[in-house]
């Protein structure tokens, strides 16, 4: 038996027990899917009554209801980004994408707070009003951050860190969005200052803990293979 027999014996003996890897969908398509995921969710929390409303009842305005659609495209743009650089080809521009929708929420949130100011008896005002936003932004990331890090799993992701911190601006804009479940109305400084800090809490946490959790092996599958 020659060289040859003896090496094609050996690949024969090492991919036996080989199986095949299923395709990555698109990252458009596993951004879509996670996103009517965060909808679902939030339609359980307005029917169930998780979402308890904060403050007083109100008609949400103009400023409100831009601020939670920049907010919206800020988590649909970062959850593509997310999927993008989760493949090992794409570039690290994509990171770049939900940066003009953040700067809009910002800009947005940040002009109808201006509004309030005078106004005498605006909820939002106190430190613990303040800070129970800080905790239904985080408590509501919580679960869509999770499931979006188990559908990232699979990718393997050559930069984890920066694929986890944009799971969590994700995570952290569909929270700010679904706020208006229990916030329909303007902030006040303080309170608009609590949003960005849970915000800011949410991506750290995520590319910290979901950036080892991506990185270093937690998740045992092989890596699937990219989509086109």
């Amino acid at each position: 038996m020659d060289a040859s027999d003896n090496l094609g014996l050996l690949i024969g003996d090492l991919s036996a027990d080989l199986k095949p890897v299923r395709r990555l969908w698109k990252p458009v398509i596993r951004a879509g899917i996670w996103s009517a995921v965060v909808l679902g969710v939030a339609v359980y929390a307005y029917l169930t009554g998780t979402a308890l409303r904060l403050g007083t009842a109100a008609t949400p305005d103009d400023f409100v209801l831009l601020g939670i659609a920049a907010s919206t495209l800020t988590a649909v743009l970062a959850g593509l980004a997310a999927f993008e650089l989760s493949l090992p080809d794409r570039s690290a521009a994509w990171a770049l994408l939900p940066i003009p929708a953040l700067l809009l929420w910002l800009a947005v949130t940040g002009i109808g707070c201006l509004q309030n100011l005078g106004t005498p008896g605006v909820w939002g005002a106190t430190w613990d009003e303040a800070l129970a936003c800080l905790k239904y932004i985080a408590r509501m990331s919580l679960p869509i951050s999770v499931i979006l890090v188990l559908m990232l799993r699979r990718a393997r992701p050559l930069r984890p860190f920066a694929v986890a911190a944009m799971a969590g601006l994700a995570a952290a804009g569909a929270a700010a969005s679904l706020l208006i479940l229990v916030h329909a109305h303007q902030s006040t400084g303080l309170d608009l200052l609590s949003h960005f800090a849970a915000v800011g809490l949410v991506v750290a946490v995520n590319a910290g803990a979901g950036g080892r959790l991506l990185g270093t092996g937690a998740f045992s599958r092989p890596r699937a293979s990219t989509a086109a």
